[in-house]
């Protein structure tokens, strides 16, 4: 049985590279699609009722439609749009930063929903501007309370990445595929990446994990 794991003595830096390129692809499109969320949750309580509905109809198609389909587009679509050759790497950034926002986007209007809506008008009636109550006091609150589910769709990311493989790009699925291929093994490479998925959303459990329990000390003595 260990002889038919014999493979990885040549090819795992191939394996290393597709952890390489799927922690890349899940980090940058989790930042750029926190950054994203935040604008689509507060377009969609915002008491302008067209930008409200764009943000709705924004969330409900990426809600309602496969990621695959979504990258797709992406990478048919625009390139069409703007009239230029994207990056697929590039492209797997985009789809999975568009994908990510919308859930993001979700978690942060709960967060700020979840809050007394006391806060708000005490801070609006010392003088504050309405920007600032979100910047100064809503949104840090919120973030508290949303960690959890910002950590989850942080794992979601570095599963859902595999789904970029279908455009080539090296991350850890395009590997375990190319180990198949030149292998001709059909279960153990995906055995490997499987392994390989789990050490990285185990490691990622434990640090929020981590992170949580210090947020929560640190409320106490506050």
């Amino acid at each position: 049985m260990l002889q038919s794991f014999s493979f990885l003595s040549k090819y795992w830096v191939l394996f290393l590279t597709g952890v390489k390129v799927t922690i890349e692809l899940a980090v940058i499109s989790i930042i750029l699609g926190l950054i994203l969320g935040i604008i689509v949750a507060l377009m969609k309580r915002s008491q302008i009722k067209l930008v409200s509905v764009i943000a709705k109809m924004y969330i409900g198609f990426i809600r309602d439609t496969p990621l695959l389909v979504q990258i797709y587009i992406v990478y048919i679509g625009l390139p069409m749009v703007l009239g230029i050759n994207i990056p697929d790497f590039m492209t797997g950034v985009i789809s999975l930063t568009l994908y990510s926002a919308a859930y993001i986007a979700e978690i942060i209007r709960s967060g700020i929903e979840s809050l007394p809506q006391g806060q708000t008008e005490a801070a609006l009636s010392l003088g504050m501007s309405k920007s600032r109550v979100m910047t100064d006091i809503i949104l840090p609150q919120a973030f508290k309370n949303i960690l959890p589910a910002l950590g989850n769709q942080l794992i979601g990311n570095i599963k859902d990445s595999s789904l970029v493989s279908v455009l080539g790009i090296s991350d850890l699925m395009f590997s375990a595929q190319t180990v198949r291929g030149s292998t001709a093994l059909g279960l153990q490479p995906m055995i490997i990446a499987s392994l390989l998925y789990l050490l990285m959303t185990w490691i990622l459990n434990v640090g929020l994990s981590f992170i949580e329990r210090k947020l929560k000390v640190n409320d106490r003595v506050a």
